[in-house]
């Protein structure tokens, strides 16, 4: 699923079209009336968290990439059929795959709070603690993945920010100190504009340190992986350098999951025939 750095890239990639005329819309889409937007100007791109909005005088289409989403200016996936393809004069197109997409009768205003978009210029961090001293039951794994809070945090965000700050995923909102809940939160917003520079210069890999890793960098013990959380999204975190905070009388018996493994089925090879 794309993050909310890689929304801002697209937006940035579709500043071209605004002010450009839709000559001519197609798509595979059944939810909506793709036919809408033709003969529209497109008046702006927008995005909240991991929204892609597409702004026209009386409407707002919303793009939501899903977890395979994609898009494609100017070009097209070979052997795909877009959900939508907007055509502009010149030849010029902007193309989207397997995503959700809707529109938006209402003021954005009136529909999205931009002070928790954690890479927007409204972005505010006391409004998120607020928010999480409501949850205390709350995992932290799910907490940073809970958009009404941190919108645009996605899963790769999420293992890198609990590792950054040395916090297990399994931790509870209500167990952390005052200074963890402010790093959590800091850092949900800080590792968003690292994840954008590197996204930028296409070196995000390089630089990850436990998403899709095996060995921890602090410890050089191996990583656990897991399915945790309300969400049942893929954790990696060290059971060593990342504390467990539970408040007293939270069970801990969850703490350290067994991770999933696939099982491998040896197969049986035929005797060798006898000498004769």
């Amino acid at each position: 699923m794309p993050e909310g750095p890689t929304l801002l890239i697209a937006r940035e990639e579709m500043q071209g079209f605004v002010g450009r005329r839709v000559l001519r819309v197609e798509g595979n889409s059944r939810v909506i009336d793709i036919g809408r937007m033709k003969g529209r100007t497109l008046r702006e791109v927008r995005t909240w968290g991991k929204h892609l909005l597409l702004g026209f005088d009386a409407f707002t289409l919303k793009v939501h990439f899903m977890l395979f989403g994609s898009y494609r200016v100017d070009e097209r996936r070979p052997n795909a059929s877009p959900r939508l393809s907007l055509g502009f004069s010149k030849g010029a197109e902007l193309n989207f795959y397997a995503c959700s997409v809707q529109y938006l009768e209402t003021p954005l205003d009136e529909v999205y709070d931009w002070s928790g978009d954690v890479l927007s210029a409204d972005w505010d961090p006391a409004a998120a603690r607020a928010k999480l001293r409501q949850r205390p039951d709350t995992l932290a794994c799910d907490a940073l993945l809970d958009q009404a809070i941190f919108s645009g945090v996605g899963n790769i965000i999420k293992n890198e920010v609990l590792f950054r700050i040395r916090l297990h995923p399994l931790s509870t909102i209500g167990a952390l100190p005052s200074r963890k809940l402010s790093q959590l939160v800091d850092q949900a917003r800080q590792y968003s504009f690292d994840f954008l520079a590197w996204r930028r210069v296409f070196q995000l890999k390089k630089h990850l340190l436990v998403h899709g890793r095996s060995t921890c960098p602090r410890c050089g013990i191996t990583l656990t992986r897991a399915h945790l959380g309300r969400t049942n999204r893929r954790a990696f975190f060290c059971t060593h350098c990342q504390r467990l905070l539970l408040r007293p009388g939270e069970a801990a018996a969850a703490a350290n999951p067994t991770p999933r493994r696939r099982v491998r089925v040896a197969r049986s090879r035929p005797a060798p025939a006898p000498a004769d």
